[in-house]
């Protein structure tokens, strides 16, 4: 799979101690981007290592503390290995030559290979009609991605973290973790997940159809007879 990685130091601040050495985006093709990928240094400052963008589930663990889970990550060890690899070389060179240049497989601009899988779901209350997630090349995952209803119709939202920046209303302003960044890959994208949704829930329909009529009838009561 072919892809690009942008590499920005984060310099650290007088007085305040931070692990975060450097921030990665990485773009398949010219067509997906993803953020937020961060640069840590362990403990021990000996080693930097790669963290995927996480969200907050609704998981604990065995204290009672949230659990992180990745919103989007490598599927095999091969492409992991590969990926934070060309992430952690870029950030060398970045640090080294100031340069900011890419690091990347180069070739030809292509559109990455993807598939998705839709899973219908509803809550009481709440716009969310399906979730998604979004296989490239079966070597990355995306995960978290939402299918809502609008006032017309069903779109697709990708994943998104909180900002510090708030809209004209004072209502938070959210900026996507990972998103198309073509306008043709765009359509091509969505409209496959709202294609899966709508398969996907007919068959569920289906499914509770033939579970219906699976449930054999009731034989109709005899009158009670009376005690003598």
């Amino acid at each position: 799979m072919k892809y690009s990685i942008k590499v920005n130091e984060v310099k650290q601040k007088e007085g305040k101690e931070s692990n975060i050495r450097g921030f990665a985006t990485v773009v398949f093709g010219d067509s997906f981007k993803i953020t937020n990928i961060a640069i840590l240094e362990n403990k021990n400052k000996e080693q930097l290592f790669v963290s995927m963008p996480r969200y907050r589930s609704n998981e604990r663990d065995e204290d009672g503390g949230a659990i992180y889970k990745d919103v989007c990550n490598p599927v095999t060890a091969e492409f992991r290995e590969e990926l934070y690899g060309n992430i952690l070389e870029a950030y060398y060179q970045e640090i080294t030559k100031g340069k900011g240049q890419d690091s990347s497989e180069k070739s030809e601009i292509e559109m990455p290979e993807f598939s998705v899988s839709v899973t219908p779901y509803e809550k009481e209350g709440s716009s969310v009609r399906g979730l998604a997630r979004i296989y490239f090349d079966d070597s990355f995952i995306v995960n978290n991605v939402s299918i809502l209803q609008g006032k017309d119709k069903l779109f697709v939202a990708m994943p998104a973290y909180k900002t510090k920046q708030v809209d004209e209303q004072g209502k938070a302003i959210y900026q996507d973790v990972c998103y198309p960044v073509t306008k043709e890959f765009r359509e091509k994208l969505y409209s496959q997940i709202i294609n899966e949704y709508d398969k996907a829930k007919e068959q569920t329909q289906t499914q509770a159809q033939e579970r219906a009529s699976q449930v054999p009838e009731r034989a109709p009561e005899k009158e009670a007879t009376p005690f003598r």
